[in-house]
């Protein structure tokens, strides 16, 4: 895909992310793999406002070009494209239940089959670290694994796939998942799936919509 069509792409899945109530103001950051690099949402430029030709070019030296600096969160990105060859765009959002979870520093456990969309069986909670800092981008990739998905301790969620459209939809699925998980607890204890169910449900998952 030509590089203008890719950064209209990363533009418009910044501010689908407000639109979708996962971010508000400058929050939250979105990127997609492009030749040796990749292309990110800039610093400081609300999310809902940001246009191709401010989306930023970072090489995984962590050389940038343009006229703005690039999300202070580029490490992580550039750190999940280097070691996941499959990844093709990350998302990461500071969406509601997502935080609300993530500052309890609890993971979401299998309750739902949906955990499924995220890769696994359950969705961890990376340790926290300041935001854009290298501690950050490790304990992400510590977390996440071979998963789609991971929450950041006292911060939000980060989620990826095989592009921008993919990477979103897992997003939006985990803060659906945390609000379900949430909601459950108000009312007791949730009953969880048994780790065979859950291979089941990963099995069915196997070549549907939301793989990598």
């Amino acid at each position: 895909m030509d590089e203008f069509t890719l950064r209209k792409q990363v533009a418009e899945t910044s501010a689908r992310t407000v639109h979708e109530r996962l971010n508000r103001i400058s929050s939250g950051n979105v990127s997609v793999r492009f030749g040796d690099g990749f292309l990110v949402t800039p610093s400081g430029v609300p999310s809902a406002e940001v246009y191709p030709e401010q989306v930023v070019f970072v090489a995984m030296d962590g050389a940038w070009t343009g006229t703005l600096k690039p999300s202070s969160e580029w490490r992580f990105h550039r750190d999940l494209y280097a070691a996941r060859p499959e990844v093709g765009a990350v998302v990461h959002v500071h969406s509601p239940f997502a935080v609300s979870m993530a500052c309890l520093r609890r993971g979401i456990p299998p309750f739902n089959y949906m955990i499924a969309a995220a890769g696994g069986k359950t969705i961890p909670c990376a340790d926290y670290a300041t935001f854009g800092t290298q501690a950050l981008s490790d304990n992400i990739l510590a977390a996440m694994g071979r998963l789609r998905a991971c929450l950041l301790a006292n911060h939000g969620q980060v989620a990826v796939g095989r592009d921008l459209s993919q990477a979103l939809g897992v997003a939006i699925e985990v803060e659906a998942l945390c609000e379900q998980y949430w909601r459950a607890c108000q009312l007791g204890e949730p009953v969880l799936l048994t780790d065979a169910e859950m291979d089941e449900a990963l099995a069915a998952f196997q070549g549907y919509g939301v793989n990598c």
